[in-house]
């Protein structure tokens, strides 16, 4: 065979094997994406549905179920009020659909907690089938430490959508505040005075070389001049040595 033939029997061989990749790539794209449309589902509408009947459906559809809260509606108590995504929706197998359980009609009215302690806020609650949800702190001018100031839903509310009621929590009264001084300049011995005088403290004295000013004169300080303290606020020094 000559040399012209044998190009030309390995031009049509390559010609061919570029055509069969070719073919076999389309097709696995082809297999690949009826795979993964083969694996959706569309979310069954599941409003008014018990919540062990809901699970069944989905797990029937290889989805899951969440129960992201459970609230008071005029469902029925353990059926599903609401769902996302909504019915219809495609889903991959696989997903979870969320959902909102009914507890039913409000049965217990909501007490009165304003006033109380937050123990004895937690016992009400638990008497009277209810818990306490997120309790949230504050200074709070006349109020003792621990006492609730405020409340959600309030007393004998009749638009609570859970069982949980969140409370707002003193932490007494607010602490004095006052604007620190500023001791720069004047002599360690004489801001320990003011300062004993004042009922603060003095923590750290810390010796520094080189300052350009008299010896035992402050050329620092902590907190800064002009800063808010209390009256546990403790005072840190940087003296000229």
């Amino acid at each position: 065979m000559s040399v012209g033939n044998r190009l030309r029997t390995l031009f049509r061989f390559f010609l061919m094997l570029t055509v069969l990749a070719a073919v076999a790539l389309v097709s696995a794209i082809t297999t690949i994406r009826l795979t993964i449309r083969g694996r959706q589902a569309a979310a069954p509408d599941l409003t008014g549905v018990p919540v062990e009947q809901a699970e069944r459906k989905l797990g029937d559809l290889g989805l899951g179920l969440q129960v992201e809260d459970k609230l008071y509606s005029s469902y029925p108590a353990n059926q599903i009020v609401s769902q996302v995504p909504a019915s219809g929706t495609s889903m991959k197998v696989g997903q979870h659909l969320h959902v909102l359980v009914s507890l039913g009609p409000m049965r217990a009215a909501i007490p009165e907690l304003v006033g109380s302690s937050l123990r004895a806020a937690r016992i009400v609650a638990i008497q009277r089938g209810l818990t306490v949800g997120d309790v949230a702190s504050v200074h709070s001018p006349g109020t003792m430490p621990d006492q609730i100031v405020a409340q959600d839903p309030p007393a004998e509310s009749a638009t609570a959508h859970t069982p949980a009621v969140d409370l707002l929590v003193s932490l007494g009264e607010t602490p004095a505040s006052y604007v620190c001084p500023n001791f720069v300049g004047i002599a360690v011995s004489r801001a320990r005075e003011q300062l004993q005088e004042a009922g603060l403290q003095v923590g750290t004295v810390t010796p520094v070389e080189g300052a350009m000013r008299p010896p035992n004169t402050i050329v620092g300080q902590t907190p800064l001049a002009g800063s808010k303290i209390s009256p546990d606020t403790v005072f840190n020094f940087q003296v000229a040595q």
